[in-house]
């Protein structure tokens, strides 16, 4: 996870975040408000890092954050060499407190596996 102390001026610092949080976060963890890149709305964030997991939730009042928006706050979070995922977990393990909420996960020991390139779309290639 990047440096989180680079998102400062997104930081909540507000009452009820210290109350909650007993502080405002550091460099791996903390909550912020920043404005979509869609369409300037609000979007939610609390990120988290622990028992071997970066974690970040994304959220918006009234519907869940899109493509966009979710891509956005991987590269504001995340560095650029690493790989975050969003988990689809069997039902009997959903766990959800907020309807418009999704999560992007990165394990900070082990890479993530992912499918070979010719598997997910054709590569271009350069023509003489």
């Amino acid at each position: 996870m990047r440096n989180l102390d680079l998102l400062n001026k997104f930081r909540r610092t507000d009452t009820g975040i210290r109350a909650h949080y007993r502080g405002i976060g550091d460099r791996t963890c903390g909550a912020f408000t920043m404005p979509s890149p869609v369409d300037g709305g609000e979007l939610c964030i609390v990120a988290s890092s622990g028992d071997g997991w970066d974690h970040v939730s994304v959220s918006r009042p009234n519907r869940c954050p899109n493509w966009p928006e979710m891509d956005h706050i991987k590269r504001l979070f995340f560095k650029d060499e690493e790989a975050a995922m969003q988990l689809h977990v069997p039902p009997s393990e959903n766990i959800s407190v907020h309807p418009f909420c999704l999560h992007l996960w990165r394990p900070q020991k082990t890479e993530i596996p992912r499918p070979p390139s010719w598997m997910v779309g054709l590569v271009k290639t350069e023509t003489a």
